[in-house]
C-alpha cells in the first residue's frame, strides 16, 4: 500500500548530506556495472539474446521488481523484492556481468512504469550492482567464475560458498540502503535498520535460498523456472492480508494516514531515542553542553470546518480532509509523520527538532501550505488551521501530557486567534503553575503591586514628544519586574482582566491628570485587549474616569490590535464606535500583522497606526520587511494618518524611518519606559514651550 507520508521522490537538497551519499553510491556503482558488463563477450551476447533463458529471467525480475514483497512494517521502498532471488541465481549460473545488466534493465523498467524520480532510479541501480558485486566478488574469491558460454551449477559441498555470496549480498544491500533511508529521515542508520530488521531478514532468506533451486532448474530446463511464480503468488497472498490488516489497525480509512495507535508507537520510539541520547550526551566525555534531543508534537484543527459540513454535506467534507491530508504530508520534512486523530483533527509528529523555533517554522510551513485557496464542486474554500505546539523534554515526560499539552497550545492557538501556539504553563487553565500564578496576580492587584511606566513616542523632525505609552508592569515580591507577557496571558482568560483594565485606565488617568494640570499636556495611550473591547463596560469606564479626574477625551488614546478589529469586527465594532462617540482618540497597533483590508481601516475612527516592530527591527535588511513599512508609510499618508515606528533599536533604523518620510517613533533608541517619576521629568526637559503653572504640584 502507498505510504502517504513517503516523500522520497523529492529531489534532495544540492549539497546536502543525502545528495552528496546518493551522487556517490550512484557515480561508483554505474563505474562499477561498466567494468563488469566490459567482460562480457559478443558471443555470450548471442547466446543471451538467443535463447529463451535470458528473457524468461528479463520478464520474472521485471515483475519482481514491480511488485515487491510487502510485509507488516515495511514499505514498497523497504519491502523484499523476487527480483532478488532470480538475479542471485543468475549470478551463481550465468556470472555476474549477466546479472548486473539483467538487474539494471529491470531497475531502469521499472523507475519509468512507476513514475519515480530520475535520481531515484540511478541510485536504485548503483545499489543493486554495489550489492550484487559484494556476492560476485564471494564467489571469485573461491574461483568461481561463470559466463553465459560457461554456466556454473553448484552442488552440495559448493552450498556454504553460495551461502557466504548471499550473506555479502544481503548485509552491502542493506547497509546502502538503510544509509539513505536514515539520511532521508534524519536518522542514525542503526536505528533504520532496527525498524523491520527481523522481516527483512527471513524474506532475503528465504529470497536468497530458493536461488540455488532456480540454478538447478536453469541447468534442465528454462521451461522449468516459470513453476517458481507459483510460491511467489502464494507468499504474496499471504503477505498482503498480513499488510492489509496491520494497515486497517494503524491507519486512517479515509486519509490512509497513520491513527493515534501508530502515532502513539511511532511517538514512543522517538522519546525512547531522545532519552538514550540524553543519557549518552551526558555520559560521554566531552558532551556535556550538547544540548538535548528534542521531540515535537503538533496538534492541528481545522477552523470552521463544520460549517462545510452543514452546508455542502460530508462528502465534500470527507475529500477536503483526504486534499488536507495530502497538502500536510508534503509539507513536513523527511521522517516527520503525520497522522488523523479524527474528524478534522490531525496530528504531526517531530522525531527530532532543534528548539521552539524550529517547530514554529514547520508549523508555519503547515498553515501555509493549507491556506492556499481549495476549489471543490466549482466552489473555492479558505483553509486555515490552529496548531498547537508541545515539546519533549521541555513541556512533558510522556505522550499522553504531551498530546494534552499540545491540545491546550491548539486551543490558546483558536481562541487568540493568533494561528500557532507553544504550550506554556501560564495559559493552561488545568497547570498547577498557572493557578499558582493566577492567585498572585489576584493578590497583585489587591496589594497595588502593578504599575504604568511610560514611554515616549517622538515625531522624527523634531524630536518633540507625541506622546507616552502606558505600559504595564508587576512588581512581583520574588521575581522583580515582570513584563505583560508574564502575566497577562492569564489574565485574559480570567475575571482578573476587568480588575487589571480598571486598574490602568484608573492610574494612566490619574497621571495624565497630574501632567495637565502642571501644564505638560501630553497624550497617554493605553493598550486595549481583545477581552476589554469584548466587554460594554469598558466606554462607561473610561467615561467615568474622564469625568472623575476632570480631562478632556483627547488626552487620552486607546491602541487597539489590528488583529482584534480584524477577528472580531462584530463584536469589537460596538465599542469602538462608543469610544469614538466620546472623543477618544484611537490607535491601530501592531499594523502589518492582521491582513487589513483598506475599506475596513478607512471606516475605522483612528487618527494613528503603529508600525509593528518585527518589521521595524528587519528595516535595515534589504528584503520584503523594507518594502512592507514604506507601503505602510505611505498608506497613512494618503488616508491622512499618523505613522509610528515601534521598537527602534539604534540611529540607522532611525535614519531609514526618517528618509521613508515616518511621522513619529519609540523605542529604546530614544528611551525606554520610565516609572511616573521619571517620565515627569523627562517631560519637564522634553516640553519646554508647555511649562508648568506656579505652584504646581507633579
Amino acid at each position: 500500500m502507498k505510504d502517504p507520508n513517503n516523500t522520497r521522490d523529492t529531489v534532495p537538497r544540492r549539497g546536502s548530506p543525502l545528495w552528496s551519499y546518493v551522487v556517490c553510491v550512484t557515480v561508483v556503482g554505474v563505474a562499477a556495472l561498466a567494468t563488469s558488463l566490459a567482460f562480457l563477450s559478443v558471443g555470450d551476447l548471442k547466446i543471451l539474446v538467443g535463447g529463451p533463458l535470458f528473457w524468461i529471467l528479463a520478464f520474472l525480475i521485471v515483475c519482481g521488481e514491480l511488485k515487491p514483497i510487502i510485509t507488516p512494517g515495511s514499505t514498497e521502498t523497504t519491502g523484499a523484492t523476487v527480483s532478488t532471488a532470480f538475479t542471485f541465481a543468475t549470478v551463481i549460473y550465468a556470472g555476474l556481468p549477466t546479472a548486473l545488466l539483467l538487474q539494471a534493465i529491470a531497475t531502469v523498467a521499472t523507475g519509468m512504469l512507476r513514475r519515480r524520480a530520475l535520481y531515484r532510479t540511478a541510485f536504485n541501480v548503483g545499489q543493486y550492482t554495489l550489492s550484487f558485486v559484494a556476492s560476485g566478488l564471494v564467489l571469485l574469491m573461491f574461483g568461481i567464475t561463470a559466463s553465459p558460454t560457461r554456466p556454473w551449477t553448484p552442488h552440495a559441498l559448493d552450498l556454504p560458498i553460495t551461502l557466504l555470496a548471499g550473506v555479502a549480498y544481503f548485509v552491502v544491500n542493506l547497509a546502502l540502503v538503510n544509509a539513505a533511508i536514515g539520511l532521508h529521515e534524519r536518522t542514525s542508520v542503526l536505528k533504520a535498520m532496527r525498524w523491520n530488521l527481523g522481516l527483512q531478514l527471513l524474506v532475503h532468506s528465504a529470497l536468497l535460498g530458493l536461488a540455488p533451486l532456480v540454478v538447478l532448474a536453469m541447468s534442465w530446463s528454462a521451461a522449468f523456472v516459470p513453476l517458481f511464480v507459483l510460491p511467489f503468488i502464494a507468499v504474496y497472498i499471504n503477505a498482503s492480508v498480513s499488510v492489509s490488516r496491520e494497515h486497517q489497525a494503524l491507519h486512517d480509512g479515509l486519509t490512509g494516514l497513520p491513527n493515534r495507535k501508530l502515532l502513539i508507537m511511532r511517538t514512543e520510539e522517538a522519546l525512547a531515542q531522545a532519552r538514550h541520547h540524553a543519557e549518552r550526551a551526558l555520559t560521554a566525555r566531552g558532551r556535556d553542553g550538547e544540548p538535548p534531543r528534542r521531540v515535537g508534537l503538533f496538534l492541528l484543527d481545522l477552523d470552521r470546518f463544520k460549517e462545510v459540513n452543514d452546508t455542502l454535506g460530508h462528502p465534500t467534507g470527507d475529500r477536503l480532509l483526504q486534499l488536507v491530508a495530502h497538502r500536510l504530508t508534503h509539507s513536513v520534512r523527511p521522517g516527520d509523520l503525520v497522522a488523523r486523530l479524527g474528524g478534522d483533527e490531525f496530528a504531526v509528529l517531530l522525531p527530532t527538532v532543534r528548539d521552539a523555533r524550529g517547530a514554529r517554522e514547520v508549523a508555519a510551513r503547515l498553515r501555509a501550505a493549507l491556506n492556499e485557496p481549495v476549489r471543490l464542486d466549482g466552489m473555492s474554500f479558505d483553509l486555515e488551521a490552529s496548531v498547537g505546539i508541545a515539546l519533549h523534554p521541555d513541556h512533558a515526560p510522556d505522550f499522553e501530557l504531551l498530546l494534552q499539552r499540545a491540545d491546550v497550545a491548539m486551543y490558546v492557538a483558536k481562541e487568540n486567534r493568533t494561528g500557532v501556539e507553544i504550550y506554556s504553563p501560564d495559559r493552561d487553565r488545568n497547570s498547577p503553575e498557572r493557578l499558582g500564578r493566577q492567585g498572585q496576580l489576584r493578590r497583585a492587584i489587591d496589594r497595588r503591586e502593578l504599575e504604568l511606566f511610560f514611554q515616549p513616542k517622538l515625531f522624527l523632525g523634531n524630536g518633540h514628544p507625541v506622546g507616552m505609552e502606558a505600559l504595564l508592569r508587576w512588581r512581583h515580591p520574588q521575581k522583580g519586574l515582570l513584563t505583560p507577557e508574564q502575566f497577562l496571558p492569564i489574565a485574559e482568560q480570567t475575571y482578573l482582566m476587568r480588575g487589571i483594565t480598571d486598574f490602568v485606565v484608573d492610574a494612566a488617568l490619574t497621571q495624565v491628570a497630574r501632567w495637565w494640570k502642571a501644564g505638560l499636556r501630553v497624550q497617554v495611550a493605553i493598550n486595549a485587549s481583545s477581552r476589554d473591547l469584548l466587554d460594554s463596560a469598558l466606554t462607561e469606564m473610561i467615561a467615568s474616569g474622564l469625568l472623575r479626574h476632570e480631562v478632556p477625551p483627547q488626552a487620552l488614546q486607546l491602541e487597539i490590535t489590528e488583529r482584534i478589529l480584524m477577528n472580531e469586527p462584530a463584536y469589537a465594532a460596538d465599542t469602538v464606535q462608543a469610544l469614538a462617540g466620546l472623543g477618544i482618540p484611537l490607535s491601530l497597533d501592531d499594523f502589518g500583522t492582521g491582513y487589513s483590508s483598506l475599506v475596513r481601516l478607512k471606516s475605522l475612527p483612528v487618527e494613528e497606526i503603529k508600525i509593528d516592530a518585527s518589521f521595524v527591527s528587519r528595516l535595515r535588511e534589504a528584503g520584503d520587511d523594507a518594502v512592507i513599512v514604506r507601503s505602510i508609510i505611505d498608506l497613512a499618508r494618503t488616508l491622512g494618518l499618523r505613522s509610528v515606528a515601534e521598537g527602534v533599536e539604534n540611529a540607522e533604523t532611525e535614519h531609514l524611518l526618517r528618509n521613508l518620510g515616518c511621522d513619529a517613533a519609540q523605542g529604546y533608541h530614544f528611551q525606554p519606559p520610565m516609572t511616573a517619576g521619571e517620565a515627569t521629568a523627562w517631560l519637564r526637559e522634553h516640553v519646554s514651550e508647555l511649562q508648568a503653572p506656579e505652584g504646581a504640584a507633579l
